[in-house]
């Protein structure tokens, strides 16, 4: 959650919402990502969707298999598929999100037992740490 954390502060440095994305496999950063959707004029460049597509193209296939992410907030509904899709084993969530968070807050979209892949989660690690870096970014928001 480290990294994932070193992720958000760069997305934060370019007035990004502060959310980073990291994906691991047998102890190995194999992608990460933070947030660019002002930067890249995409709504699509969240944290977990860039991370995803560096950790595909690093291991050469969609599949990650045995693969874990680490993203500092719970992810939205469109990151949350793209986790299933994507077949990632676990993910661990930092904080979570009750405005938008599809891992557990307002939907599970990636543990919903009709979908063709169940993801195992862990809320909670470095929690303060995740909270604090959305609540400065969003102070600083309201000041300008």
């Amino acid at each position: 959650m480290k990294e994932a954390l070193v992720e958000a502060k760069k997305a934060f440095a370019l007035q990004e919402v502060p959310i980073g994305a990291i994906i691991e496999k047998d102890g190995k950063i194999v992608g990460r990502g933070h947030n660019l959707t002002e930067t890249m004029k995409d709504p699509t460049a969240h944290a977990e969707i860039l991370a995803i597509r560096q950790a595909a193209q690093t291991l050469g296939g969609w599949r990650l298999l045995d693969c874990n992410m680490y993203v500092t907030t719970e992810p939205c509904s469109m990151c949350a598929g793209a986790i299933v899709l994507a077949r990632i084993k676990k993910l661990f969530i930092g904080t979570q999100n009750p405005k938008a968070g599809a891992c557990g807050s307002i939907f599970n979209i990636v543990q919903e037992k009709r979908l063709n892949h169940f993801v195992e989660i862990e809320i909670g690690l470095l929690q303060k740490e995740c909270e604090q870096m959305m609540k400065s970014f969003f102070k600083v928001l309201k000041t300008k």
